[in-house]
C-alpha cells in the first residue's frame, strides 16, 4: 500500500504500554469484581460452576487447549513484523483480475483504518445506517454508469462468485430448456474454477471455448470477459446478439478503470455485467477481501442475488435510505434458492466509491488513459523488437509469444517484477495505475533479453474506434463536488457521523457476535508487506504469509478438534457450501453417490436450505419442539425414511435459539448410524471455544466465521471470512484452486494445490484480514479464549436474570441458563398491547442502542448477544434501557397512553422532532430524545425518523437522487 503507516512507529507507540502484557483484560469487558457480581446475580459460585450448570459435561473438554502462551499487543506486532519482513513484495504484473493501486491516504486514515466504519453491523436499522447506505447507494450508481446497465447491487463476495451468480440468474431468467453454459477461453481462470464447481450439482454443462464459437452451442446462458484475461478487446455486440437470437442471455465479466476508456457493455446489449472493484482503491492483500459489482437490466432485480439499497421516505415524507432487498434468495425461496449469498463486501465497496468520488470522471479517465498509454509503449517496443502479440486490440495487458517464457518470467523477477506465465510459449503482462517508466523499461529488457528499440513513437491507442467509450459517466454531483482533501475528509465525517458503531455502544445481535476488534489487531492489515501482494506471486515471496496462514490452521484445529481447515471460504455462507461440498465428495469417492437428502431443523439460517440446494440436496425440515430443540422422535422418523439416501444433517450449535442442547451427542451419532454427515455451523463457535470442540463430540465439519469469533471486523456488511474445518476423512475435499501456490499466474505445474472444487475466487480467500484473528488467539492464548468463552455465556445469563420479571426468555436450558445469547419474547407484549418488537427495537435508538436481531429465529422476538467485550456499566446501561421501555409499554397497558401516540410508535426521534413548531405529542420532547441521563451525557441522534419499508417496497428506486434532496 502507497500510503502506509510505518511499522516500527507502530510497534513503538504499543511498547510503550509494556507492563500490560494481559491482553485479555483488555479485550474482556467485565472486571474481575464486576464478574463476581454478575455471578451472584446469575446464582453461580464461579465461572467454573456456571459452565458446570450450563454446558452438557459429555461435550466438555478435557483438557486445555494447546495453544501458544499469550503475548502482549506490542509483542504480536513485533512478530507479525517478523513475519511480513519475510514476504517480498515485486511490482505485480500479474494481472488476472488484481492490480496494483494506490489508496489515497484521506480514505485509507479515514475509512480503512476507522473504526466508526469498520466495526458498524449491516445496515438492518436503516435510521441509523444513512452514512453506509448513501455510500453504498453511490456504488450501485458508480457500477450502473460503468457499465451501462439500469441495476447493480450492493457488491457481491468475489469475481469469480458473482460471475457463479450470473450464471444461475440467466438460468432463472432465461428460461432456455437447455442445461449447458457457455464460458469463453478468455474468462480468468480463477472464475472458470468457482463456475465449474457451482455448475456440478446444479447439472450445469459448461462448456469452453472461443468467444466467436458462443453461437455454436445451444445454451441457456454465456459468459464473456472484456477485456479477457490475456487483454483480448473486441465488439461483443454480435456475439450476445447470437445468444439473444437463441434465447439466452450473457454476462460479461468486466473492469471498471477500462470502462472508463471501452464502450460499456450496457451498450452492446449484456444482460448483466460482473467483476470486481479491487482496482479503485482497495489493495490486492494476496487475494482479498474486494468488492465484487453486479449489474444487470432493471426486469431481473427481483432476481439480483445480494443486497440492493433502495430511495424510500421516512414518516415525515423526508428522503430516507433503506435495504430494498435483503438477501432475498436466502431467506424467501430457501430450499429452492439458487444463491445463499449473506455476507456482501461493504467496507470495499464503500472504499471503491470513494476512490470514485475522490478522482471523479475526470480523474478515474486520466488513470485510464495513462495505464493504457504505457502498455501501448510496451507493445510499439515489442513490435519494433520483432515480437508477436497475441492481440492487437487491449487496454492493460499484453500477451507476447518468446521463445522460453520461464527464463523471461526469471529475468524479470531479478528486478523484481512478476509476470503471468500462460504457457512455454507466452507470458502475459498487466499494467495498473503504479506502473512508472522505469517498469516500462524494465519489462522490455526482461522480455527482449538485450537492448531494447524505442519504439515506432505512435501514441494510438490501441483501442478500435468503434469500441472507445462515448458516453458519459459518473454525472452526479457526488463525483465532481469532493475535489480538495478538505472537503473529502469532511464528506467522510458527515456519512459516518450518521451510522452507529461499536464506537458508540453496544451492538446487541443475537447470531452476529460484534466483540471488540481490537487496534493491535487491525493494524498490520494495512502493511504494505501484506497488503500489496498478488494472490498468484510465487511462493517464495510470502513465506511470512504461509507461516501466518500455517499457524492460523494449526491454532484453528486445535481449537475446534477438527484434523484439517481451509481459509479459502470468504464468507459464513461459502463455509457451508464448501462444508456441504466436501460431504458430497466424499460420498461419492465411497460409492454413495446418490446419497442426497440434508435433513435441516426448522430453526436454521436460511442459508442452511439455500446452501444444501446448491449442491443438489433435498431439504428435508425437522421439527424442534417447545424447548426449541431438535425433536428427537421426528430426526429419528426422518432419518428411518431417508436412511439409504441420508446425505447430511445441519445443525447450529449452541442451537439457534441459544441453548446447548442436550441430545447433540445422540443426534451426531444417529445420522453417522445412518451413514450421513453432521455440518454443525459455526455461527455460534464463540460459545464453545476453551470449553467444548465439535471436531470431537462429532461433528464432522463447520465453519468457523473468523468475522465473528476471532475479531475480523463487521466492516457494515462485510467482509467476512467462513474457514471450514473438517475431520480427517474430508480433508482431502477441501476446495482446490486452479493457481498453483508455486506458480506464478500460471496453471498448476504440480499438485500441491488441488486444480478442483474452488468456492473463491483466490486461493486463501480473504487474506489480508487474516492477520486479525492470528493476533486475536496469539495474544488471548488458552486461558484468554477460555475467558472470553465464559464471560460471554455470563454477559447472556446476566441480561436474562436482570429481564426477569420484566420480559419474558423463550428458550433456556438445563438449570435455567441460556447460552451466549436469549430470546425475549415479545409475543405476549405485542397481543395485548399493540407494541411490536419493531417499535421496541426503534425506541432502543432513543436510548442510544442498536438493536438486537429482531424476529428470527422466531417471529416476533428479539435475540440479544452481548459478547464478553461489553463492561457490566454497558450491559446495565443496556438492561436499564429495556426496563425503561417496559414501563412505556406498561402506560399503554394500564390506559395511560394510547400506543398510537407513544414514543415508541414515534420513535426513533430526530433532531427535527426537537425543532418542530407543531409538536402536539403528548409525551416531552426530553422525553422523546433524552430518557436517560446517559443520553442527555452521550446523544447518537438518528438522521432519519421511522422508514416507511412499504412505500419502498413499492417504489424501488436504486439509483442516486439529486444532492439537493439530502440536504
Amino acid at each position: 500500500m502507497n500510503a502506509h503507516m510505518n511499522r516500527n512507529q507502530a510497534t513503538a507507540a504499543s511498547s510503550s504500554n509494556v507492563g500490560a502484557t494481559d491482553f485479555a483484560t483488555r479485550h474482556i469487558g467485565p472486571r474481575p469484581s464486576d464478574i463476581a457480581a454478575m455471578l451472584q446475580a446469575v446464582g453461580a459460585k464461579s465461572l467454573g460452576d456456571l459452565i458446570d450448570s450450563t454446558v452438557p459435561a459429555d461435550i466438555r473438554l478435557a483438557e486445555p487447549l494447546n495453544l501458544p502462551a499469550p503475548c502482549a499487543e506490542h509483542e504480536s506486532l513485533a512478530k507479525l513484523d517478523g513475519l511480513a519482513d519475510q514476504n517480498e513484495v515485486y511490482r505485480s504484473m500479474i494481472g488476472a483480475g488484481y492490480y496494483g493501486t494506490i489508496v489515497p491516504p484521506v480514505i485509507q486514515r479515514n475509512v480503512l483504518e476507522n473504526p466508526g466504519w469498520y466495526t458498524a453491523y449491516t445496515p438492518y436499522q436503516a435510521e441509523i445506517s444513512q452514512g453506509r447506505l448513501e455510500s453504498l447507494l453511490t456504488f450501485q450508481q458508480m457500477v450502473m454508469d460503468l457499465t451501462g446497465m439500469t441495476f447493480a447491487n450492493a457488491s457481491l463476495l468475489d469475481e469469480a462468485t458473482a460471475a457463479a451468480e450470473a450464471m444461475a440468474l440467466c438460468k432463472r431468467a432465461s428460461k432456455h430448456a437447455s442445461n449447458q453454459f457457455f464460458v469463453a477461453d478468455e474468462v480468468h481462470p480463477q472464475t472458470l474454477g468457482v463456475i465449474q464447481t457451482r455448475a456440478n450439482y446444479f447439472g450445469f454443462e459448461v462448456i469452453v471455448g472461443a468467444a466467436q464459437d458462443v453461437d455454436q452451442h445451444d445454451v441457456f446462458g454465456a459468459l464473456l470477459q472484456y477485456p479477457g484475461t490475456t487483454g483480448q478487446v473486441i465488439d461483443l455486440e454480435p456475439l450476445i446478439e447470437k445468444v439473444h437470437e437463441n434465447g439466452g442471455l450473457v454476462a460479461v465479466a468486466s473492469d471498471l478503470l477500462a470502462l472508463t476508456l471501452l464502450k460499456s457493455p450496457g451498450e452492446m446489449d449484456a444482460d448483466i455485467v460482473l467483476g470486481s472493484a479491487q482496482r479503485f482503491g482497495v489493495p490486492m492483500g494476496l487475494g482479498g477481501p474486494h468488492a465484487a459489482f453486479f449489474a444487470t437490466r432493471d426486469k431481473f432485480k427481483r432476481s439480483v442475488p445480494g443486497r440492493v439499497i433502495g430511495v424510500s421516505k421516512d414518516v415525515r415524507g423526508n428522503r430516507a435510505l433503506r435495504m430494498a432487498m435483503q438477501t432475498r434468495e436466502q431467506h424467501i425461496r430457501r430450499d429452492k434458492a439458487t444463491s445463499n449469498i449473506c455476507t456482501a463486501q461493504a467496507l470495499l465497496a464503500n472504499m471503491a466509491t470513494f476512490y470514485a468520488v475522490y478522482h471523479g470522471p475526470d480523474g478515474l479517465k486520466r488513470i485510464a488513459q495513462r495505464v493504457h498509454g504505457l502498455t501501448v509503449r510496451l507493445a510499439n517496443q515489442l513490435r519494433s523488437a520483432g515480437f508477436q502479440l497475441k492481440h492487437d486490440a487491449f487496454f492493460d495487458t499484453l500477451c507476447v509469444t518468446v521463445d522460453n517464457a520461464d527464463s523471461v518470467v526469471v529475468a524479470a523477477a531479478k528486478v523484481k517484477i512478476n509476470l503471468r506465465r500462460i504457457d512455454p510459449l507466452t507470458v502475459c503482462v498487466s499494467f495498473d495505475e503504479t506502473t512508472t517508466e522505469q517498469d516500462v523499461f524494465d519489462v522490455a529488457a526482461a522480455i527482449v533479453g538485450d537492448e531494447v528499440a524505442p519504439g515506432d513513437g505512435s501514441n494510438e491507442p490501441a483501442i478500435p474506434a468503434e469500441l472507445q467509450r462515448s458516453s458519459e459517466f459518473l454525472t452526479h454531483e457526488v463525483f465532481h463536488r469532493f475535489r480538495s482533501e478538505t472537503e473529502m475528509l469532511r464528506y467522510l465525517k458527515r456519512l459516518e457521523n450518521r451510522d452507529y458503531s461499536l464506537a458508540h455502544g453496544m451492538i446487541p445481535l443475537g447470531s452476529c457476535t460484534m466483540k471488540l476488534n481490537a487496534t493491535s489487531e487491525m493494524i498490520p492489515v494495512t502493511w504494505p508487506q501484506f497488503a500489496n501482494l498478488h494472490p498468484f506471486a510465487p511462493a517464495e515471496q510470502w513465506r511470512g504469509y504461509q507461516q501466518l496462514i500455517e499457524q492460523l490452521k494449526q491454532w484453528l484445529v486445535e481449537i475446534t478438534g477438527y484434523d484439517a481447515v481451509s481459509l479459502q471460504p470468504n464468507s459464513g455462507a461459502q463455509g457451508e457450501y464448501a462444508g456441504l461440498l466436501a460431504i458430497r465428495r466424499y460420498h461419492e469417492s465411497i460409492g454413495q453417490g446418490d446419497r442426497d437428502v440434508c435433513l435441516i431443523p426448522r430453526s436454521a439460517h436460511g442459508t442452511n436450505p439455500a446452501s444444501a440446494s446448491m449442491m443438489g440436496m433435498k431439504v428435508v425440515v425437522v421439527a424442534t419442539d417447545e424447548n426449541g430443540n431438535i425433536d428427537l422422535d421426528d430426526l429419528k422418523a426422518k432419518i428411518d425414511e431417508h436412511a439409504d439416501v441420508l446425505s447430511s444433517l445441519m445443525i447450529t450449535y449452541p442451537s439457534t435459539h441459544g441453548v446447548f442442547e442436550e441430545t447433540v451427542q445422540e443426534v451426531c451419532e444417529l445420522v453417522h448410524a445412518a451413514g450421513g454427515q453432521v455440518y454443525l455451523d459455526g455461527a455460534n463457535l464463540n460459545a464453545l471455544v476453551g470449553v467444548a470442540a465439535p471436531g470431537k463430540f462429532g461433528a464432522d465439519v463447520s465453519h468457523l466465521n473468523l468475522h465473528k469469533t476471532f475479531c475480523i471486523p463487521h466492516g457494515g456488511g462485510g467482509p467476512g471470512v467462513g474457514p471450514i474445518g473438517v475431520r480427517a476423512h474430508l480433508a482431502e475435499f477441501l476446495p482446490g484452486h486452479v493457481f498453483s501456490a508455486n506458480h506464478a499466474g500460471g496453471e498448476s505445474a504440480d499438485q500441491s494445490t488441488r486444480l478442483t472444487d474452488a468456492v473463491s475466487a483466490a486461493p486463501h480467500g480473504s487474506a489480508s484480514i487474516l492477520p486479525i484473528s492470528w493476533a486475536y488467539i496469539r495474544m488471548m492464548g488458552a486461558d484468554g479464549l477460555t475467558r472470553a468463552t465464559e464471560v460471554a455465556i455470563l454477559s447472556a445469563n446476566y441480561i436474562a436474570a436482570r429481564l426477569a420479571g420484566h420480559y419474558d426468555v423463550l428458550y433456556k436450558g438445563r438449570n435455567e441458563r441460556v447460552a451466549h445469547e436469549c430470546i425475549i419474547d415479545l409475543r405476549p407484549i405485542k397481543e395485548a398491547t399493540g407494541v411490536s418488537e419493531v417499535d421496541v427495537a426503534k425506541r432502543l435508538m432513543d436510548y442510544g442502542f442498536h438493536a438486537p436481531t429482531m424476529s428470527w429465529p422466531v417471529a416476533g422476538t428479539i435475540m440479544i448477544e452481548p459478547t464478553e467485550s461489553e463492561s457490566l456499566a454497558e450491559l446495565d446501561r443496556f438492561c436499564d434501557a429495556l426496563i425503561q421501555i417496559r414501563e412505556e409499554i406498561r402506560d399503554i397497558e394500564n390506559g395511560a397512553m394510547a400506543v398510537e401516540a407513544s414514543a415508541l410508535r414515534h420513535a426513533p426521534h430526530t433532531q427535527e422532532d426537537i425543532i418542530d413548531s407543531s409538536w402536539d405529542r403528548s409525551y416531552s420532547r426530553e422525553f422523546a430524545v433524552f430518557p436517560t441521563a446517559a443520553t442527555k451525557a452521550a446523544k447518537f441522534w438518528p438522521t432519519v425518523n421511522r422508514v416507511d419499508d412499504v412505500y419502498g417496497d413499492r417504489n424501488v428506486v436504486c439509483s442516486c437522487p439529486p444532492m439537493d434532496e439530502y440536504q
